[in-house]
């Protein structure tokens, strides 16, 4: 649950303000980057360096250079600051070079460093300051240089393709039996919209909500019981996605985390009180009552449409909902891209 980026990572800080695209996966994982093999040895292409969810970059942590031998794979976080893309292998960032020139290309064309959503500086970092998922595709750096005064120029072309993603929008999902009346009964109708009713009521302060997926009624034989009915319920747990409400959250108890893992909590304490109101009863049991023990919970990940996660595609980014590659698409809010030949562009929702 990637900004940063990805590859063959230095482990200097660079300069500049906060870099607040860095990946978040989760409080079990810590501030970490890997040192790069010696001058000649082969780095895995597209490192990733992640933080957990709290961690808030003061500076720029991470800076990506690039392989004369391969395109190096970069993630960054939609909507946030890059890190810096450096127009230089690990090899030369380590020697001094002579009247040094870059040249950036993306997949709009030159880039100049007066553009206002793509920074060049002087030393050929590439920055991106609000990266876009239009801005996504492959990025190429034109670099001359002379190893001393009396050699002549050199020529290096450093590939980069650069990937936007999201963190998964995940949910709950949650299964439930109830000891139902006779199943064409109106009184299970009446019944499961009253029961969504009160697990909706239940989670709206923590901006969730509640649906339906799935309810069925069967009759179960029990085991010396004989046959009962029975109502199957499947009804999910979600945040309301920031798109939707009025006005985005910053409020770090309007992570959508932290508030379903609150509403997941309620959800349980409502079914544990049935049963113990339950077992306090003297009259016979009701008709509609929740059978101990039944209620069951998965976590679901999912990516809006146009990303997806494919570790094997990214696997230095394998939480990562990162947005579909040409030749593939994802129209709903599922976890994988669809192979479609004929789509041409990153983050493709449909395959025309």
């Amino acid at each position: 649950m990637c900004s940063q980026a990805s590859t063959q990572a230095s482990t200097a800080p660079a300069d500049g303000p906060s870099g607040s695209g860095g990946v978040s996966v989760g409080p079990s994982f810590r501030p970490a980057v890997r040192q790069l093999p010696a001058a000649g040895g082969r780095a895995p292409v597209g490192y990733l360096a992640r933080w957990p969810r709290s961690f808030q970059l003061t500076q720029d942590s991470l800076k990506i250079v690039g392989s004369s031998h391969f395109p190096v794979s970069v993630y960054v976080m939609l909507h946030q600051r890059s890190p810096h893309v450096l127009c230089v292998t690990q090899r030369l960032r380590n020697t001094e070079l002579v009247d040094p020139s870059f040249q950036w290309h993306g997949p709009k064309g030159k880039i100049v460093s007066e553009n206002t959503t793509a920074q060049v500086t002087s030393t050929g970092s590439l920055i991106f300051q609000n990266f876009d998922e239009t801005m996504s595709g492959v990025y190429t750096c034109f670099l001359e240089y002379k190893p001393t005064v009396e050699e002549i120029v050199k020529n290096l072309q450093l590939k980069y393709v650069i990937y936007a993603y999201r963190e998964p929008h995940f949910y709950y999902q949650f299964t439930a039996r109830y000891h139902a009346a006779p199943c064409n009964s109106i009184y299970n109708i009446s019944f499961e919209k009253k029961l969504l009713q009160i697990l909706s009521k239940l989670v709206l302060d923590l901006s969730c909500e509640i649906s339906l997926l799935k309810s069925e009624c069967h009759r179960v034989k029990m085991q010396r019981a004989g046959l009962q009915n029975e109502l199957f319920f499947t009804f999910s747990v979600s945040s309301i996605d920031s798109e939707k409400g009025p006005k985005a959250c910053t409020d770090h108890n309007c992570d959508s985390t932290k508030r379903l893992s609150k509403a997941k909590n309620l959800i349980e304490r409502f079914f544990n009180q049935q049963v113990e109101v339950l077992g306090k009863r003297v009259e016979p049991l009701p008709e509609i009552y929740y059978i101990e023990g039944t209620l069951q919970m998965v976590w679901v990940n999912r990516c809006f449409p146009g990303y997806g996660i494919n570790v094997l595609k990214h696997p230095k980014c394998p939480e990562c909902c990162v947005i579909c590659s040409p030749g593939s698409y994802n129209p709903r809010d599922g976890t994988h891209c669809l192979q479609c030949n004929s789509s041409l562009v990153y983050g493709a929702k449909a395959c025309i």
